[in-house]
């Protein structure tokens, strides 16, 4: 049996990926790699300065226009990527707005693995 044939999880591919903006400039800075309540993982182009506090804006994609969420974010390290010439750097949030926690919840549901229902 070949190894497509066996899997039992569905795949999920989004139609878009999170990129993350300059929210003063509006210039790209890279694309989410992972959230949480606390923080992110962007992937860049370049190195970001650590310490440095940012202010961000992701546009998430919406049926008429995207959503803004707009949030300040401190860079915690910065380091070469697995990939090169791509950076990872971690980020620690300065008060996230509600509309990022809430962003961040449906992600994890989204991507978390639930329990099939059985019939009994």
């Amino acid at each position: 049996m070949s190894a497509p044939a066996q899997r039992s999880i569905e795949r999920h591919q989004l139609p878009y990926y999170l990129k993350v903006f300059n929210r003063i400039t509006d210039k790209p800075m890279g694309y989410i790699g992972n959230v949480s309540l606390d923080g992110l993982l962007l992937i860049s182009q370049l190195p970001l300065l650590v310490g440095a506090r940012f202010d961000m804006r992701l546009k998430i994609p919406g049926h008429d226009a995207p959503h803004h969420i707009d949030f300040s974010a401190t860079c915690q390290w910065s380091r070469e990527d697995v990939t090169p010439g791509y950076y990872d750097s971690g980020f620690a949030l300065v008060a996230p707005p509600a509309d990022y926690v809430e962003m961040v919840d449906a992600l994890r549901h989204y991507f978390s693995f639930r329990p099939l229902a059985t019939s009994a």
